[in-house]
């Protein structure tokens, strides 16, 4: 009995890392669907968002399963509730990689983001990426040193939201409204990815050592 219970626990984590997968793929397609002005490209990570939120879905009941039938304590207790939480920090994810293809589709055939500027996205693309292939790791092998790791790419990610503004409040900015507003939102976007990833990291930490993690 104890042993199906172990599985059943393993499985909620394996599906954790599966969902952290899903929404690394949406902001890649969704980036790349941005970069390039793919109208096909952002329809797909529009579509597959309900693959997220199915997911969501069955972690949730599974969850909550466990916390009514198996009566978990302790390190079991926090891994259930923590679980809850960053299911629903991944959909949001998932949300934003949608806003992106948004973007996307509604500037095609153009594409949304100006030459000028589009260095800077996909850095800020690139390092959500990397943050949420890293909160993979953080989950599937409860590593708390990477989940520290994370807080230096969210200071690259806040200093890109920085520049991004400085880029559409200089006196050379002459895109125009329309790409203004675009590269405001997309930078918010992928800001807030990568809030979620440290949020969800620090979860990990919590559930590791029941401790919630204090940062500079």
């Amino acid at each position: 009995m104890r042993d199906a219970y172990r599985d059943q626990l393993d499985s909620i984590r394996d599906d954790l890392v599966m969902m952290a997968r899903l929404v690394r793929e949406a902001v890649s397609e969704g980036t790349a669907a941005l970069l390039e002005g793919d109208a096909l490209r952002a329809e797909s990570v529009i579509s597959a968002d309900a693959e997220i939120d199915a997911l969501r879905i069955k972690l949730e009941e599974h969850s909550f399963e466990l916390l009514s039938l198996q009566n978990p304590v302790a390190g079991d207790l926090r891994m259930l509730v923590a679980s809850l939480r960053m299911v629903s920090e991944f959909e949001r994810m998932g949300d934003l990689a949608v806003h992106i293809a948004k973007i996307a589709r509604l500037r095609v055939p153009d594409v949304a983001v100006p030459d000028k500027v589009v260095p800077m996205i996909a850095r800020m693309a690139a390092v959500a990426e990397v943050m949420i292939g890293k909160v993979e790791h953080i989950i599937a092998n409860s590593d708390v040193a990477a989940a520290v790791e994370l807080e230096e790419a969210d200071q690259e990610m806040d200093k890109l939201r920085r520049n991004s503004f400085r880029e559409l409040l200089g006196a050379d900015w002459t895109h125009g409204v329309e790409p203004a507003v675009d590269i405001a939102l997309l930078g918010r976007y992928y800001e807030r990815i990568a809030d979620h990833a440290v949020s969800i990291a620090r979860r990990v930490v919590f559930l590791v050592t029941g401790e919630h993690p204090q940062y500079a």
